[in-house]
């Protein structure tokens, strides 16, 4: 546990990450009240306490993965559904750093049940996939094909989605309880100033959410 001194100045203790996320950006959020973690692309992230997992996500796809008796659930971020060899160009460009979506799905439900899920009981949530960048091949599309095949091939139960359409999304989940807030960046200098999707989504990391939300 990780002693903080609150506003009032009372000390309170707060949950560690559980073994093997503890690399993850988290931080306390005096306004949330809570633990925020931050999820960029290739990386994943599983809880069982009261905090709240951020991702901004472009034509990548996140699931949000719970189970409610439990009281447990995790977040993935994906940049390609699955490897697609030296033609695909923008493969090419991203690099090693890309985590697919066929390793993301799969390392996310494992941890889960590592730390006490269920499988019988999970439940899918899922978003992202936009268009954000005109001048890519659509990945977006891609991604949202490869996570309904998977979650159909899986057997898996899909709780809610947000897919698609021309927006970047920030998302956060709330992994105890399985609720999950979106809202869609309409601003247009958020796409336009960025080269590529790995530069847009870092620059918009700490972009703070605003206006209303979705539940999920």
């Amino acid at each position: 546990m990780t002693p903080v001194v609150t506003a009032e100045r009372r000390t309170t203790t707060l949950p560690e990450a559980m073994p093997g996320f503890e690399h993850l950006r988290r931080f306390w959020d005096p306004a949330q009240g809570r633990m925020v973690v931050r999820v960029l692309p290739g990386e994943f992230y599983v809880s069982g306490s009261d905090e709240l997992v951020s991702t901004v996500l472009g034509s990548c796809v996140s699931a949000c993965i719970h189970d409610a008796e439990r009281g447990v659930g995790g977040m993935n971020h994906f940049m390609l559904p699955e490897p697609m060899g030296e033609r695909d160009s923008w493969s090419s460009a991203i690099g090693r750093a890309a985590r697919y979506g066929s390793d993301a799905m799969e390392q996310l439900i494992n941890a889960i049940l590592k730390a006490g899920g269920q499988r019988a009981n999970l439940r899918v949530k899922v978003f992202g996939g936009g268009r954000v960048l005109a001048q890519l091949s659509d990945v977006g599309q891609r991604n949202i094909d490869f996570v309904h095949r998977y979650i159909e091939a899986e057997r898996l139960q899909l709780a809610a989605e947000d897919l698609g359409d021309v927006y970047p999304r920030q998302v956060q989940f709330f992994p105890h309880s399985g609720r999950v807030r979106v809202r869609q960046l309409r601003r247009s200098d958020d796409v336009a100033l960025v080269a590529d999707e790995r530069g847009y989504l870092k620059r918009l990391a700490n972009d703070p959410i605003k206006g209303e939300v979705e539940l999920f």
